[in-house]
């Protein structure tokens, strides 16, 4: 460098080398503003993205004032928690760590909603087992938090595909159980979750399930309001239950002598928390028709000879199955249910009280859907049910496996692909409905 092109300052001394501004990467979640549930859910203009369902959780988890999130890595939520890591370090989130395992991962989740912060994490299949112990002691410990399942086999042979056998796991815990058929499902489901957990006469955990890859690792079209805006944070201090500190230890009503002492007063007190926990499940359903638009959707089920009845990924299916079936003059209908926990039971028997045939497709061996229906409807319709076809281990379900079932509950045709114990109602053997029954 020439003498001339040296810049002094002062004169005569050389300038000093000034470092360009660092850039905060926290300064765009700085700039979110706190809006309203009904305003985000219900008024916030959307736009259209086409995205993963991975993708979806971690949108929804930036506009949702998360204070804590735990990781732990589980195909197929691996992804989506990686991608929560993202906005921890955009500082969307808080507080994120990776736990050491699953267990660990409930106890912390645990510790942190009863500390009273919001919290988040998701796991899947063999870490939903390993989590089981946890996650189900979070409902009699009224602790609000979303915990996401992105289903996936559980017995053997173990595979990673999609089966949602461990939603059955769930449905009795005492936590509500979201399932999601799409991205879309995903976003607002999760972000949802959050406002109905914390309400002071639900206060407990919600799970947000879906079947593994075919919307986790799949894109499609999501409607998601701007970044710019984001959920109110919790209030603890409007929970049922006090949050923890030095006068509220979580496991003092185990502890007190008179538990200690009296197997009567422990049995009574276990029973009447359970019955208050199951209370809860029941009394969210009016936010759930606040903030989700209802517990299930209903299409084309007036007139209808016969309806199909779905949740999560079958949903994607029957509709489908519906529009073939429509086509080949079958008066048809499909309902989708959105919320397993609390169920449907009204509203089905209102909407089924009419059909001649159900048909309940589902991803999982067991048929959990179809023993729900049947104990929800029974003694409200006479409708023939047949609880399938079912696949499982990560089998896709074609199309024409549902359009068979419901060409031939209508004709009397007996059925190719769901065994006769897995029908009930209309002109069937009774020896296979009392088979069926007792398997509920």
């Amino acid at each position: 460098m020439s003498e001339a092109e040296v810049k002094t300052n002062p004169p005569g001394a050389p300038a000093a080398t000034v470092a360009p501004a660092k850039k905060d990467p926290h300064a765009e979640a700085k700039r979110q503003k706190v809006v309203t549930p009904e305003y985000l859910f219900h008024e916030a203009p959307r736009t259209k993205e086409f995205i993963t369902g991975s993708e979806a959780a971690k949108e929804a988890i930036r506009r949702s004032n998360v204070d804590l999130a735990i990781a732990y890595p589980i195909t197929p939520q691996s992804e989506t928690m990686q991608l929560v890591g993202v906005l921890y370090g955009e500082g969307y989130v808080k507080e994120y760590y990776r736990g050491e395992e699953e267990v660990g991962v409930m106890a912390a989740i645990a510790g942190g909603s009863r500390a009273g912060v919001r919290c988040y994490t998701a796991t899947a299949g063999p870490g939903t087992l390993r989590g089981l112990e946890g996650i189900a002691s979070w409902p009699g410990h009224r602790l609000p938090a979303v915990a996401m399942f992105t289903c996936r086999v559980v017995n053997a042979p173990l595979a990673i595909q999609p089966d949602n056998i461990e939603v059955s796991y769930l449905l009795n815990c005492g936590m509500i159980v979201f399932h999601a058929e799409n991205q879309q499902d995903m976003f607002d489901f999760t972000m949802a979750g959050f406002i109905i957990s914390e309400k002071n006469d639900v206060t407990l955990p919600v799970g947000v399930c879906c079947d593994g890859f075919f919307v986790t690792h799949a894109r499609g079209y999501v409607r998601m309001q701007d970044r710019s805006m984001k959920l109110p944070p919790r209030e603890a201090w409007r929970g049922a239950v006090p949050v923890l500190d030095a006068e509220n230890p979580p496991a003092r009503l185990s502890r007190d002598a008179p538990v200690q002492k009296s197997n009567f007063m422990a049995y009574n007190i276990h029973a009447v928390w359970q019955q208050e926990v199951w209370a809860a499940v029941e009394r969210s359903r009016k936010y759930i028709n606040q903030y989700m638009g209802g517990l299930l959707t209903a299409e084309n089920v007036d007139g209808a000879e016969a309806v199909i009845i779905a949740s999560g990924s079958a949903a994607a299916q029957s509709r489908e199955a519906v529009r073939i079936c429509a086509e080949k003059g079958i008066k048809i209908g499909l309902i989708k249910v959105r919320s397993l926990r609390p169920f449907p039971t009204k509203e089905l028997r209102e909407l089924c009280k009419n059909a001649k045939l159900i048909v309940v497709p589902e991803f999982n061996y067991v048929g959990w859907l179809a023993k729900e229906v049947a104990t929800a409807i029974y003694g409200y319709s006479n409708a023939k049910i047949i609880g399938g076809p079912r696949v499982y281990g990560g089998q896709s379900m074609p199309v024409e496996l549902i359009v068979d079932e419901v060409e031939s509950g209508l004709t009397g045709k007996k059925s190719t692909n769901v065994a006769m114990s897995s029908v009930m109602g209309g002109a069937v053997n009774q020896d296979d409905v009392s088979h069926f029954m007792r398997s509920i």
